[in-house]
Order: structure tokens, then sequence, then C-alpha cells
């Protein structure tokens, strides 16, 4: 199955990075593809695995679904999200 999913925040590559590295953690995820430029996200995945679920990791992230909130904790957590990112990519 396959979910795009446009999110806030997505501000560099680091970000990408955290997003890939988180998601392809969640067991029935199988490829995370992230197009910076446009904020959207490809996610091959299991049946088993709800859209809702994606979408709450990416929240808890500091990454909302762009028709979700976006508050100033969230803002918060993407630019920490963002650094982690960073600096695993070095």
């Amino acid at each position: 199955m396959t979910t795009n999913i446009t999110v806030q925040n997505l501000k560099c590559g680091g970000c990408a990075t955290t997003i890939k590295e988180k998601l392809s953690k969640i067991e029935g995820i199988e490829t995370v593809s992230v197009v910076q430029e446009e904020s959207r996200l490809t996610v091959m995945h299991t049946d088993a695995i709800a859209e809702e679920t994606i979408k709450g990791k990416l929240a808890a992230l500091g990454y909302p679904a762009v028709d979700d909130k976006n508050s100033l904790l969230t803002r918060a957590k993407s630019y920490i999200s963002c650094a982690s990112g960073k600096m695993s990519k070095e």
C-alpha cells in the first residue's frame, strides 16, 4: 500500500533524514521517500499500518500533515528533529 502525505515544517535535508529514519523503524513500513522541495512523503507499507499511525508519528516529530494543527510546540519539535537529522548525516 502507498500513502502520500504533504507535511508542514519540512525545511531541509536534516528534516528529511529524521523523517526517513523514524518512520522506517515502524513495523510494517517498507520504504519512505521524501521530496523536500514539495514537503511531500511517499510511504510504502503493509495494509496493517493505518495512515493515522504514520501521521501521528510525523506530528510527534514536529511534521504534521498540512490538514493538521501546527502549534508553536509542534514547530519547536521540528527544529529539534531537524538538528538531530543533521547530526546523524555527519
